[in-house]
């Protein structure tokens, strides 16, 4: 079995990969569902829009709660911690992604344009406020979080909602939006035609060259920012308590990580090559290389933010020693073994039915295929 070292880095990984599965999955739900008043020119073309996420889009969304379960099983001080800071965020959170089985299960069921629009402005405040949330919630964990602990690890959590936004978590957060929106777009290319697919080969390139922008601007923002350093020994595999440790704020610092391991630029690199090769290939009209640079930029932008926190997990602006890392933040020793065997057993499995399940429902909607199914459709 594992030692202690070796679980914490390898559930850290977990919680990674189930970030990234959710991202790029559930993301081009999102995606599509903010870009319906933008590419839907008229209902029928809506309804190809919703009906080409219809398949998949709940089993995407069990990304997201295997991640928040995982987030509890691996980090419970993590998980409670971050439920009292972003209270309110997170209750706008499941409102919006609440928005989206409402939108999309009842549309349908009246033949009304008000009730249609009502039920595709829900779904559009699905697509645009969770990537949004998300990406604001990430940009906060790495400018730290003002919170303390008191000697029995209870907290005391000092900000508010607004105190949330930022410079660089706003931009995180439309850096977020703009990559779902992004992923959206390409997956409009594969599973749509005619004139609605040309119109998302356009917005994949506009969008596309955004999210690149917004990043270069985030690194920058980035590279200016303090971050939080460990100055006392590190010891990975001891019980975990986030009080026995020192931890300093240093200008600067935020990217130090890359700057110590010069190897780590090659994952942002890899972002910004991704990203402009999925602009190239949607120029090309190569939709399905356009849809994998968009994934594998997503699983850049995601583990560049990753790379600059490690090992911190929630670090805290108030007291920079009572943050959280991947190192006394954890579950027990058991917890974490048994939580890794168990994801080297079942990852496989599900990613196997996921592409299994996406190869038999593979096609393209037109407006023809609505008109014939009209009554057993979204």
């Amino acid at each position: 079995m594992f030692d202690y070292e070796t679980a914490r880095l390898l559930t850290w990984a977990i919680i990674g990969i189930l970030l990234i599965g959710f991202t790029i999955t559930d993301g081009f739900d999102m995606g599509v569902a903010a870009l319906l008043p933008i590419l839907g020119r008229k209902d029928v073309e809506r309804r190809v829009m919703i009906n080409s996420i219809a398949p998949h889009w709940d089993g995407n969304q069990v990304w997201l709660i295997t991640a928040g379960g995982a987030i509890f099983a691996i980090w419970p001080l993590v998980y409670a911690t971050a439920f009292s800071s972003f209270y309110l965020a997170m209750i706008l959170l499941l409102t919006a992604l609440w928005l989206r089985p409402i939108g999309m299960d009842y549309r349908a069921k009246i033949d009304n344009p008000s009730w249609r629009k009502a039920c595709d402005s829900a779904l559009v405040l699905s697509g645009i406020v969770p990537p949004l949330i998300f990406g604001i919630g990430f940009g906060n964990l790495l400018v730290g979080v003002p919170f303390k602990l008191n000697n029995l690890l209870m907290l005391d959590y000092q900000g508010s909602f607004w105190g949330l936004l930022t410079p660089l978590p706003l931009i995180c957060g439309l850096v977020s939006l703009a990559m779902v929106v992004t992923q959206g777009a390409v997956f409009l290319q594969l599973k749509t035609a005619d004139a609605l697919r040309l119109r998302a080969h356009k917005v994949a390139i506009i969008s596309g060259i955004i999210t690149l922008l917004l990043f270069l601007v985030g690194g920058i923002f980035a590279a200016k920012t303090s971050g939080y350093l460990i100055v006392s020994p590190i010891v990975t595999n001891a019980a975990s308590n986030p009080l026995n440790k020192e931890v300093i704020s240093a200008a600067h610092h935020l990217l130090h990580n890359y700057f110590e391991h010069p190897l780590l630029w090659l994952i942002p690199c890899a972002g910004i090559t991704c990203l402009l090769a999925s602009i190239w290939a949607s120029k090309k009209y190569a939709s399905g290389k356009a849809f994998l640079f968009s994934s594998t930029a997503i699983a850049c932008i995601i583990l560049t933010a990753g790379v600059a926190l490690f090992p911190m997990v929630m670090p805290s602006s108030l007291v920079p020693s009572h943050s959280l890392t991947i190192w006394d933040a954890t579950s027990s020793h058991k917890t974490l073994n048994i939580i890794t065997v168990v994801t080297i057993i079942m990852l496989p499995v599900i990613l196997s039915y996921t592409i299994w399940c996406y190869y038999k429902m593979f096609g393209r909607l037109d407006e023809n295929y609505i008109r014939n199914n009209c009554s057993s459709l979204y």
